[in-house]
């Protein structure tokens, strides 16, 4: 059973930050790739960004480009999301997802696996 748990979101001021966490409980953590999601109240879910955890290749919504930043720690079997210079329209709930599909896909339907959501708030 693979599961994910994220951690990390809050409240916070525009153009403040957080990092968003994702820890994946398996050893076979280069196997997955991974990605997280967000959904708005009333919006259907959207892909925010992904990386491969063999090679480390990044994608990103043109919307967190230049924002946002995906990483990965794979002694730790964790993946991040610093997110910075946030603004109210970021305001969420944020989706960690994997999958052994091959790629960066931005459909929710690639990825097999999902986290339970964690709250991000950002205020004017």
């Amino acid at each position: 059973q693979v599961q994910l748990v994220e951690s990390g979101g809050g409240l916070v001021q525009a153009g403040g930050s957080l990092r968003l966490s994702c820890a994946l409980s398996r050893r076979t953590f280069s196997n997955y790739n991974m990605a997280w999601f967000r959904q708005a109240p009333g919006k259907e879910r959207e892909f925010v960004s992904a990386i491969t955890l063999i090679t480390g290749s990044t994608r990103y919504a043109d919307s967190v480009k230049g924002r946002f930043t995906i990483s990965k720690d794979n002694a730790k079997n964790t993946v991040y999301l610093q997110m910075n210079s946030l603004k109210p329209e970021d305001t969420a709930v944020y989706y960690c997802a994997a999958t052994t599909d091959y790629g960066l896909g931005n459909l929710p339907t690639t990825y097999r696996y999902w986290g339970q959501g964690t709250q991000v708030t950002v205020s004017s």
